[in-house]
């Protein structure tokens, strides 16, 4: 193995531990020292690849902000109707949530505002542009009532996702996340979808969120 690979398999180690620590304790509870440990390294060698606790904290909000957008440019290659590319955008992330110490970890350093000097917008605004243009898209297609801008809908689905995921982290560790996610697309398309079409989509909430995995 060169030394290039070498040094990023090290990275990806110890972003791996920074996360589970920070997920399990807390960023303010968690050192470079017991990453170090964590991993079998001294703390200078931890410093070789971060010179700071809030480096190391911005590179997993990275690496999560990454994955994340991975994820959904895969999802959103697939032609589906612009609702349900809502509704799958937000089931993936509500997985990761449940299983990927690394997204776990980020979201965790996103959400919470006095972790850093300056909060981290950049994630917040990519989410919100994605979600304005499908809701723009569900408008033209005529498959969500034209009474809410697509811009409001935005701002309002977002924030309304990051509540719940908080609110399932902090009573039941996250193991109810997807069916509470399932809820809230479900009085979403309540509310945004018109009668003639409800019992549709109401099944494909119902077929998205049918399988979770912990």
């Amino acid at each position: 193995m060169g030394q290039q690979a070498r040094s990023k398999e090290t990275r990806e180690r110890l972003l791996l531990a920074a996360a589970e620590l920070i997920q399990r304790n807390g960023y303010v509870n968690t050192s470079l020292a017991d990453v170090a440990r964590a991993v079998e390294m001294t703390k200078g060698a931890v410093y070789f690849h971060f010179e700071s606790k809030e480096v190391l904290a911005l590179a997993l909000i990275d690496e999560q902000h990454r994955i994340s957008r991975d994820a959904a440019t895969e999802i959103l290659t697939v032609d589906r109707p612009a609702l349900q590319q809502m509704m799958l955008l937000c089931a993936d992330l509500a997985r990761r949530l449940m299983n990927d110490p690394i997204v776990q970890a980020g979201i965790k350093l996103t959400t919470d505002s006095t972790t850093f000097a300056s909060p981290i917008r950049e994630p917040y605004r990519d989410w919100l542009a994605t979600f304005e243009m499908l809701s723009t898209l569900a408008l033209q297609a005529g498959d969500i009532t034209r009474d809410i801008p697509a811009t409001t809908l935005a701002n309002f689905i977002i924030p309304a996702f990051t509540g719940v995921q908080l609110v399932s982290d902090t009573l039941a560790d996250r193991d109810d996340l997807y069916e509470r996610v399932r809820d809230m697309w479900r009085i979403l398309i309540y509310a945004l979808t018109l009668e003639n079409s409800r019992d549709d989509w109401l099944r494909i909430v119902d077929e998205i969120f049918s399988v979770r995995s912990r």
